[in-house]
C-alpha cells in the first residue's frame, strides 16, 4: 500500500472553514541582519538561502507533501508530491533600496492577503531584500491544517542555529513515496472506523461491571463539553466584527520582555495576563475612538492553548484548545483590569474548557470531521468571539541563519469571517514581538491600534513600578 497520512478532524476543520475572503494560513516575518549573506554583486545570496531551505526538508516531510482525499467521505490526508519544486515555495523578492518598515508591512500585506494553492504542498517562504540597513526579511507562511502556533514556531529549531555557521550539507535526494489507490484509502478508513467501533463496545462493556465510576466520567465529560460550547452565543457586535474581505494589512510592534516581567513580578500574573490586560485597555480606548462606548460590552477572546506534551515537541499539526475570555473593557481603572484579567486567566485555567474541546475534537475523529467544522462555523457566525489573541514562547537565546543573526520575528494569525483584526505574540531573545494581522477595509487605522497598544503598556509600566493608582 501506498504511504499516506490522514489529517485530524482539527487539521482538517481549518481547510473546510476556509473560504474567498478568510485564509486560514499562519506566518511570521523575520529580520536578519543581512551582511554574511551579501554576494559578490552586492546583493542578498538568495540562491544560498533557498539551497539551505531544501537542505532541511527532509527533517520536515510534511513540507513536501499536498493533499488527497479518501473517497466518498472526502476527509483529507498527506500524500507526497512528487512534482515538487523547490523554486515555487521559496520566492525572492526585494523593495526599492532603502526599504522603509512601511514597505515591508504592506508587503507584507500582499503576501498574506494571497491564499495558498490547496494542490500543492501548503507553504511558502519570501526572501525579501533591499531592507535599510543592509537587513532581508523572510515572510513565512504555512497552512493551519499543517501546523499551530507552537508547531510552526518550533521549526526555527530547525531552519535556524543557536551559533553563526555559515556551512550546511545538501540535504538527499527528493524520493517520493506513491500514493495508496483510492480503494486502498477506502479499505483503510473502513479499518479504522471498524476498529474505533470495537474499542466503544470494549468500554461499553467495562462500564457496565463500574456504573458508578462509569456515571461520574459521563458526567464530567458532559460537564466539559457544555464548558467548551458555552461560548456558542453571539458577544457584542463591535467595529472589530465586520464581514472582511480578502485583503489583509500587516503591523506590528516590539516590546523588552523584561519590562514585560517586571509588570507581572509587581502585579501578579503571567506574562500572558500582562498581556490580555493591555490588548484589554488599548481596545477600550481603540472602541471608544470609533464612538462605541465600552461600558456593558460582552467582548470576547478567542485564546488558543496548547495542549502539546513534551513528547510532541517538532511534531506538526495541530494541538490546541481554544479558551474564550470574556475581557473586562467595561473597567475603568487599570490596576481593577489587570486583577480582573488575572482572576479571569486563573478561572479559565480551572474550567473544563480544554477537556472539552479535546473530547470534541475525539468525537469528530471518531464521527466526521464536519461535527467540528460546523461547530466552528456555529461559532464565528454567533460571533462568539470578537478578536483572536495568542501568545506562543520562543528560545531565549540568538538565533541565525547562516550565520545572520535574527533581529525580530513577528508572527501572524488567520482572520475568520466577521473578525477584522488578530493578535499573534511570540517571545525572542529578549523581546516580545507583537504581529497584527487585520482585515484592510475594517482596519484603515491598524496603526493606531499599534500606538494605543504601545501607549497602553507604557502607562501599565509605569505605574507597576511606580505604585500609583490608576483610573
Amino acid at each position: 500500500m501506498g504511504h499516506y497520512e490522514r489529517l485530524s478532524a482539527l487539521d482538517a476543520s481549518f481547510l473546510e472553514i476556509e473560504n474567498e475572503n478568510s485564509h486560514m494560513h499562519v506566518g511570521a516575518v523575520l529580520i536578519f541582519d543581512g551582511a554574511p549573506l551579501v554576494a559578490q554583486h552586492g546583493g542578498l545570496d538568495a540562491e544560498r538561502v533557498r539551497g539551505y531551505v531544501e537542505s532541511f526538508l527532509h527533517r520536515i516531510p510534511r513540507y513536501r507533501q499536498r493533499l488527497a482525499y479518501i473517497p466518498l467521505e472526502r476527509h483529507p490526508v498527506w500524500v507526497d508530491d512528487p512534482s515538487f519544486n523547490i523554486f515555487y515555495h521559496v520566492r525572492h523578492t526585494a523593495l526599492p533600496r532603502p526599504g522603509e518598515e512601511r514597505q515591508l508591512k504592506r508587503l507584507c500585506g500582499r503576501i498574506f492577503s494571497q491564499k495558498l494553492d490547496l494542490t500543492k504542498p501548503l507553504w511558502e517562504i519570501w526572501i525579501v531584500e533591499g531592507l535599510s540597513d543592509g537587513r532581508f526579511a523572510l515572510v513565512a507562511k504555512a497552512h493551519h491544517s499543517m501546523v499551530d502556533g507552537v508547531s510552526g514556531m518550533d521549526l526555527l529549531t530547525v531552519l535556524l542555529s543557536p551559533a553563526p555557521d555559515s556551512a550546511f550539507e545538501p540535504g538527499p535526494p527528493w524520493r517520493p513515496r506513491p500514493a495508496p489507490a483510492p480503494s486502498q484509502l477506502v479499505a483503510a478508513e473502513l479499518y479504522r472506523r471498524g476498529r474505533a467501533w470495537l474499542g466503544l463496545v470494549r468500554d461499553a462493556a467495562q462500564a457496565a461491571t463500574r456504573p458508578r465510576r462509569a456515571l461520574a466520567s459521563a458526567w464530567e465529560a458532559a460537564t466539559s463539553v457544555a464548558e467548551a460550547l458555552g461560548g456558542a452565543s453571539p458577544g457584542s457586535d463591535t467595529p472589530l466584527n465586520p464581514r472582511i474581505g480578502p485583503h489583509r494589512r500587516i503591523d506590528w510592534f516590539r516590546l523588552d520582555l523584561d519590562d514585560v516581567k517586571s509588570v507581572k513580578a509587581r502585579l501578579g500574573g503571567t506574562v500572558n495576563d500582562v498581556v490580555l490586560a493591555t490588548v484589554v485597555g488599548a481596545l477600550r480606548r481603540f472602541l471608544s475612538s470609533r464612538g462605541v462606548s465600552p461600558e456593558g460590552l460582552d467582548f470576547r477572546a478567542l485564546v488558543p492553548v496548547s495542549v502539546r506534551a513534551a513528547g510532541e515537541q517538532g511534531r506538526l499539526g495541530n494541538r490546541v484548545a481554544q479558551l474564550l475570555a470574556a475581557l473586562p473593557l467595561g473597567e475603568r481603572d487599570l490596576f481593577t483590569r489587570y486583577s480582573s484579567v488575572v482572576e479571569l486567566t486563573t478561572r479559565l485555567k480551572r474550567s473544563h474548557q480544554v477537556h472539552g474541546s479535546e473530547l470534541i475534537e475525539e468525537l469528530s475523529d471518531w464521527t466526521a470531521t464536519a461535527v467540528l467544522t460546523q461547530l466552528i462555523r456555529l461559532a464565528v457566525r454567533l460571533r462568539a468571539y470578537n478578536i483572536v489573541v495568542t501568545n506562543v514562547p520562543g528560545p531565549g537565546i540568538p538565533l541565525y541563519l547562516l550565520g545572520a543573526p535574527l533581529r525580530e520575528c513577528y508572527p501572524t494569525v488567520p482572520l475568520y469571517s466577521n473578525q477584522a483584526v488578530g493578535v499573534a505574540l511570540f517571545s525572542y531573545a529578549g523581546g516580545l514581538f507583537w504581529g497584527l494581522n487585520a482585515d484592510w477595509e475594517g482596519m484603515p487605522d491598524l496603526h493606531g491600534l499599534v500606538e494605543l497598544l504601545r501607549d497602553e503598556f507604557a502607562v501599565l509600566l509605569r505605574l507597576a513600578l511606580s505604585g500609583e493608582s490608576a483610573a
